[in-house]
């Protein structure tokens, strides 16, 4: 499994061909990332109403691998239609979606070093997304910028780095949306959280039961690790197994919208 898992993260550079599918409210730019040593190509998501109603603010959601979010043409096997599912939920949300980093994507979405795959830079790509392009986002579009209206989302390795970050920054965010998550990449996810005093960021766990061999068995273990971290009752995660679903956009494009409704964005 984890070397099909690595082939298809190589495989992410390669552009589709379909067209465009992208809606009216989504746009993109470049900005400067120097923890990085590169620039970032970024795509914005603004809903319906955001150019009428000039004093209302908006909850913001940071999404990894942006080229799989809003447009066919340039995913690597189907777009999880975020633009269109919150255009029918009439949702009060901006989505900030960051491309990868292509041969980068391994190194910037990864916490820790793997002995085979190496990796490990997510430190510095957090960095980024904190005091770079957050500040950038708050500047020059209208948002909320508490912890609480703060979420970070992603799957696979964007899940592992979104759970990570969430964990490591919980006065920027104060939500997650942890799809697929790559525990398996390194031990040290487990240990980073047996060291955090207490937890309060709210998270929505989801796998497939046809992932792997382990990441069911992954996912239960860090939901029992943070159930030493803050009391069950306080409803702080949720964890769903799909039956069936495997690693793939299909997966998460069709949770993505209940997975939104459950962390809340107003």
């Amino acid at each position: 499994m984890k070397r099909i898992f690595l082939a298809i993260l190589l495989l992410f550079t390669l552009i589709g061909k379909a067209q465009s599918t992208a809606s009216k409210n989504v746009s993109t730019f470049t900005i400067e990332a120097p923890q990085l040593n590169t620039s970032k190509k970024i795509w914005i998501y603004l809903p319906e109403n955001y150019s009428k109603d000039i004093q209302k603010k908006y909850s913001v959601i940071y999404m990894h691998d942006a080229q799989n979010l809003f447009d066919a043409k340039t995913s690597y096997s189907g777009e999880w239609n975020v633009d269109e599912k919150l255009d029918s939920l009439k949702a009060p949300v901006i989505v900030v979606g960051i491309e990868h980093g292509n041969e980068k994507r391994i190194d910037e979405l990864t916490p820790f070093k793997n002995e085979k795959y190496g990796g490990g830079n997510a430190d510095d790509y957090l960095e980024f997304i904190v005091k770079t392009l957050k500040p950038h986002i708050d500047k020059n579009y209208r948002t909320k910028t508490k912890a609480k209206n703060t979420i970070l989302f992603g799957s696979s390795l964007g899940g592992l780095v979104s759970y990570y970050g969430a964990l490591k920054y919980p006065e920027v965010f104060g939500k997650a949306g942890v799809f697929s998550p790559s525990f398996w990449f390194s031990p040290e996810i487990y240990t980073f959280t047996e060291k955090q005093s207490k937890i309060k960021t709210k998270i929505y766990f989801l796998c497939g039961d046809k992932e792997s061999d382990d990441m069911v068995n992954d996912l239960t273990k860090m939901k029992r690790l943070l159930d030493t971290k803050r009391c069950y009752c306080l409803h702080l995660d949720k964890i769903k197994i799909v039956k069936g679903g495997e690693h793939n956009e299909k997966l998460w494009k069709d949770h993505f919208t209940e997975a939104i409704l459950w962390l809340g964005y107003k």
